[in-house]
């Protein structure tokens, strides 16, 4: 017999997909919040957020020359100091010694071209994400031919905490 508990049990896909909506509160960009977790075996290996490199002032503190500026969406990317999410999440595997080999990330937003090499080049087999950014033919060509999965969570509900800040 199934009680409630079970029945409103999350299942892998949904739960580390809310995890990663609770640490792309962390983000300090001013622009857009994103977030990233690894995971290998059913256990996270790392999480990262979209923000300033290590050191750095972050983007809410005026550390960022786009963030700060009024370019639209889209423009004077090379202004940007922030890492993304991705990156973060890779790198701080990197840092600690954890291979991330044939691991699945966790994305709150579709990964750019840059992230997706990265991605690529780390060995993660396979990508989930929630939102679409804008996934290019390309980016889709590459990660297909490297062999990773790109899935969107289809149906996913964020989690009431992440809900109540949109």
């Amino acid at each position: 017999m199934e009680t409630a508990a079970r029945k409103n049990r999350p299942g892998w896909d949904e739960y580390f997909m809310d995890i990663a909506h609770v640490v792309k509160t962390r983000s300090n960009c001013v622009r857009r919040n994103v977030a990233a977790v690894i995971v290998k075996d059913r256990r996270i290996i790392s999480t990262g957020y979209n923000g300033a490199p290590r050191g750095v002032r972050n983007c809410d503190e005026g550390g960022c020359p786009r963030c700060a500026s009024d370019a639209p969406s889209g423009t004077a990317l090379g202004d940007c100091i922030c890492s993304h999410a991705e990156e973060n999440a890779i790198t701080q595997a990197a840092y600690h010694g954890i291979s991330t080999k044939d691991a699945t990330i966790y994305v709150t937003l579709s990964p750019c071209l840059r992230c997706s090499k990265m991605i690529i080049n780390a060995g993660i087999r396979e990508v989930v994400y929630d939102e679409e950014y804008t996934v290019t033919e390309q980016t889709r060509r590459i990660l297909a031919e490297a062999g990773v999965r790109l899935r969107r969570l289809a149906d996913y509900r964020r989690p009431a905490l992440v809900r109540e800040q949109d």
